[in-house]
């Protein structure tokens, strides 16, 4: 099992981070005193929110430090500013670990976060299959070319395409096309979900579908879907109705690069485009990435400025780092042992009579059924953080509280495996959240209000206490 800190540099950590806050409070001492009460609050916290994780010391100071004064629009060999030459090299750094770790042939690392990847992607797709073609139409060679008139016709085009992803009750996410959403205002949008007797996606509906709509683009992947999706049958389908298929990796491309999903569920390896976060399951910097085919790279670089700001260099700097941690074998044991963990915590609540959508789980999520405690999932999430345990509320298959009280809890293990927790503890989490969530009670008339027995809450919270105290976090780093 891979624990966070490697060992060998605590001396070195120490120093460091009590040097840059010490910098820190000499200006502003509320800052230094909130990011020293944080880096204590996660180390008394019995975190299992899925999308969280922590990042190594090592990724931590790579954000810190004169690559954030530098402004670097455009790509590597090709900015709009001059003096990029160490930019450049810390790009090319993070391409070159990106495309060896997920063996795909092209790398975008400038996006900030998930949200904006996925931005990335719809544009550059959007440009493949709709400006190119509307250029060529016109015999223009770029945009500026175009006639007030066919410039007119192009945005029109833009605005009329359609994309297929799946539903947020099933699992999906907001930037797949939905209406609070920039993409849903983007895209003519349908949803495709999970057999309401399964809670697993219905391949063959999903086909039917697509070939009734017919899609520009067909989007994976998910935030609270706790199977393995069939990449190599979504791309057939993309392919039989003419779509251009994206999967948004960004919860289990840590999953990916430990090579735990391969194969039929690689989706790099099907994919037209891909998109994730590095954070998350990866362990990296709050950020985001595009890897794509070679027909679309051309496409992609013009993230900036095309829907990005000028890249953050500072943070390129620390995925650079963390995709070079996770090149290394320790990665792909802490990947799998994330899955493990996440199927032994499911058996365990699933032996105490917790229900689970979909039954258990292959991914590093397990999603949780409140519904037969009387609970909505706000109550639930609310009286587990009364007790120490940190999670999030979440919608479930066709919920009936909607997405803001939801019926369901959502949590994931990728972070208690960062601080080194197994299979054993996984059960005795399992015990924990199942002894809440039997002893909470909802308030009448209210989706919101619970009430939970101060003393079983104080209970929990201590046992919570007494398990991570065997798995330190960032040890190294000592800032008394």
């Amino acid at each position: 099992m891979a624990r966070l800190d490697p060992g060998g540099t605590l001396n070195v950590e120490s120093t460091a981070f009590r040097a840059a806050i010490e910098a820190v409070r000499a200006v502003e001492p509320r800052i230094a005193d909130a990011i020293t009460k944080e880096l204590h609050d996660q180390r008394e916290s019995l975190k299992l929110i899925a999308s969280e994780n922590y990042a190594s010391p090592a990724v931590l100071l790579a954000m810190g430090n004169w690559l954030s004064d530098k402004y670097a629009e455009g790509t590597i060999g090709r900015r709009f500013y001059a003096g990029c030459q160490n930019v450049d090299t810390v790009e090319a750094v993070a391409v070159e670990h990106a495309r060896a770790l997920f063996g795909s042939p092209y790398a975008y690392v400038q996006p900030h976060s998930g949200i904006d990847a996925n931005l990335v992607a719809y544009w550059a797709i959007l440009a493949d299959r709709v400006e190119v073609p509307h250029l060529r139409r016109f015999e223009r060679r770029q945009v500026n070319d175009l006639t007030d008139t066919e410039w007119a016709q192009l945005r029109s085009a833009f605005g009329n395409q359609r994309m297929l992803g799946m539903s947020l009750d099933a699992g999906g996410h907001l930037t797949h096309g939905f209406r609070p959403n920039i993409s849903g205002k983007m895209f003519d949008q349908r949803s495709y979900g999970v057999d309401p007797a399964t809670g697993r996606i219905d391949y063959t509906a999903l086909r039917e579908t697509a070939r009734e709509f017919k899609p520009l683009i067909i989007v994976g992947g998910y935030s609270a879907y706790p199977r393995k999706v069939n990449f190599a049958a979504l791309r057939e389908i993309a392919d039989e109705v003419g779509a251009t298929f994206m999967v948004d990796m960004a919860h289990f491309a840590g999953l990916v690069a430990g090579k735990v999903f391969t194969g039929d569920f690689n989706p790099v390896a099907h994919a037209h485009i891909v998109t994730t976060t590095t954070h998350k399951s990866l362990r990296g910097p709050r950020g985001g990435a595009v890897l794509a085919q070679p027909e679309l790279a051309d496409q992609v670089d013009r993230g900036c400025p095309m829907v990005l700001g000028g890249p953050l260099n500072h943070v390129i700097a620390a995925k650079a780092v963390a995709f070079a941690e996770a090149r290394q074998p320790a990665f792909a044991a802490y990947a799998q042992q994330v899955v493990d963990n996440s199927q032994a915590l499911a058996d365990g609540l699933m032996r105490r009579g917790v229900r689970l959508v979909s039954d258990g789980t292959d991914n590093h999520l397990v999603l949780i059924d409140v519904h037969p405690f009387g609970l909505t999932g706000r109550q639930a999430e609310q009286a587990l953080l009364d007790s120490g345990v940190v999670t999030n509320r979440n919608a479930i298959p066709r919920d009936p509280n909607g997405a803001w009280y939801t019926s369901g809890i959502r949590i994931g293990t990728p972070a208690l495996t960062s601080r080194g927790l197994g299979v054993g503890e996984m059960d005795q989490i399992a015990d924990l959240i199942h002894t809440v969530l039997t002893g909470t009670t909802p308030t009448e008339g209210s989706k919101a209000k619970y009430q939970i027995d101060p003393a079983l809450a104080d209970r929990v919270s201590k046992q919570a206490t007494e398990l991570l105290a065997a798995f330190p976090l960032y040890p190294g780093v000592n800032l008394a």
